[in-house]
């Protein structure tokens, strides 16, 4: 059974799952073109980390900052094990519901333009395509979009 729960990014398990998310976008994307946190920022007050398991066993992870106006999805990633299995579909619905709680009106994610099975993702859960926001600014490889609530 797939339990979605708020998670620690420092946790084994976790840290591990950051580490090979920011390895493929260091692969794919010029280190200018890298938005990913930090597993120290991912721990601060404005971020809700979350897990995705099945038993003990981690399959993904996802994060919310509250930017005031609006949330931002970060550090979505599942292992490559566990795709296919509505990891990261549970994981979007517990983050679009973690933002209605905080009564923000639109959530918004910044994605690489290679990724193109997360904008897949994205567009089933109903995220449309944006211009940049908050501290982005338009480049090669970024992709924006957002979701009105």
């Amino acid at each position: 059974m797939l339990i979605v729960e708020q998670g620690d990014p420092r946790a084994p398990q976790a840290t591990a799952l950051l580490q090979a998310s920011h390895a493929l976008m260091e692969r794919l994307f010029p280190p200018e073109d890298n938005h990913y946190l930090s597993i120290d920022a991912l721990c601060t007050p404005n971020i809700r980390f979350f897990i995705a398991r099945e038993g003990d066993a981690v399959l993904g992870c996802a994060a919310l900052a509250d930017k005031g106006g609006y949330g931002e999805m970060k550090s979505m990633f599942v292992s490559e094990d566990a795709r296919g299995k509505g990891v990261a579909d549970a994981l979007m619905r517990q983050l679009e519901d973690y933002t209605r709680e905080l009564d923000l009106p639109v959530i918004r994610l910044e994605t690489g333009d290679l990724l193109h099975a997360a904008q897949r993702l994205y567009e089933r859960h109903g995220f449309v395509k944006c211009a940049p926001f908050g501290d982005y600014e338009a480049n090669k490889t970024s992709v924006f979009m957002e979701k009105r609530l």
